[in-house]
């Protein structure tokens, strides 16, 4: 088992740095510990974050909002979290996708500054670091995932371009400021509905930045959980942000995707289950509602990374 993964020490780990960010409430905690490993996000093909904090939920504790968004149903799952997700690096946004969208619309230069949060393991963020040589700072709530995602940037020659934080970002949104482009990527409604999320998120970014949405366009135009593509537009119009590019995912890319880390998942899923096997019922929950949220993206939905220019 790689290092930082074992199952006690992520449950006094991931329970420190929760409790931490509910108290502090800005995120604050910087939770590095030397040499160890790093972080996480998504929906499923992305290991799913998609629609999980509705507005009808009312207040949710921050372990809820950790559980919710990595498709998990019980806030028991979460010191599992880590070894279940262990072998899965890009777990969120495709990092090929933004950095073509940012390469085709946006100049980048060494001083342009990207928020990416629920950050996960980084992945968004080293790639964007090495690619462009910009400075990008990461958010994401559980700690063995900021870890690895340092690991990476020293991996890849970017550590002093990446700054990782171990934070609750639906209050770090409201204090993290001037960025030229901020990141939100397959964390579904964690900061709201899609207007209260563009009105939040434009807050981070200087006048005329840019927001990279992953999310996704509903089929029926009676379901709010999923905007169509013109409801979406229409929010676009009336929060003051324009689409530069929206970039639907295939769905074999989504089947191929969803079928390679659902493999990665079950292996590690039984490995628990084996020693804790009192414990199997979570495992086999976890399972479960990743492979519903795969069918849903397959069928009902169309996953989407948008690029969005503030006016």
């Amino acid at each position: 088992m790689e290092k930082g993964y074992g199952i006690e020490e992520n449950e006094k780990a991931v329970s420190a740095a929760v409790e931490n960010a509910a108290i502090n409430g800005n995120g604050n905690t910087s939770f590095i510990k030397g040499e160890r490993i790093k972080p996480y996000r998504s929906w499923p093909g992305k290991v799913s974050k998609l629609n999980i904090y509705g507005r009808e939920m009312g207040f949710v504790t921050v372990e809820e909002k950790l559980a919710k968004s990595l498709t998990a149903e019980s806030v028991e799952l979460i010191p599992y979290l880590p070894y279940l997700l262990q072998d899965l690096w890009e777990l969120g946004s495709s990092p090929r996708d933004i950095l073509k969208m940012i390469t085709k619309h946006i100049l980048v230069s060494k001083e342009t500054k990207v928020l990416d949060l629920a950050c996960g393991k980084g992945a968004v963020s080293v790639n964007l670091a090495k690619e462009l040589g910009c400075m990008v700072k990461g958010i994401d709530i559980i700690p063995e995932f900021i870890d690895f995602a340092v690991q990476k940037a020293q991996e890849f020659g970017v550590g002093e371009l990446c700054e990782f934080l171990v934070g609750d970002i639906t209050e770090l949104v409201k204090t993290e400021k001037d960025y030229d482009i901020v990141i939100l990527g397959a964390v579904g409604d964690v900061l709201g509905n899609a207007e209260e999320t563009i009105n939040l998120l434009k807050k981070t970014i200087k006048k005329g930045g840019y927001i990279i949405i992953d999310d996704a366009y509903g089929n029926d135009e009676n379901n709010p959980q999923y905007p169509t593509r013109e409801q979406w537009l229409a929010i676009f119009n009336k929060t003051g942000v324009k689409l530069i590019e929206d970039k639907i995912i295939e769905d074999d890319e989504i089947a191929g995707l969803n079928n390679e880390q659902q493999k990665w998942i079950i292996k590690r899923a039984n490995e628990l289950k084996e020693k804790f096997p009192e414990k199997a019922y979570l495992f086999d929950s976890y399972i479960q509602s990743q492979q519903t949220e795969c069918i849903e993206l397959e069928n009902e939905i169309s996953g989407v990374t948008m690029l969005l220019k503030a006016v």
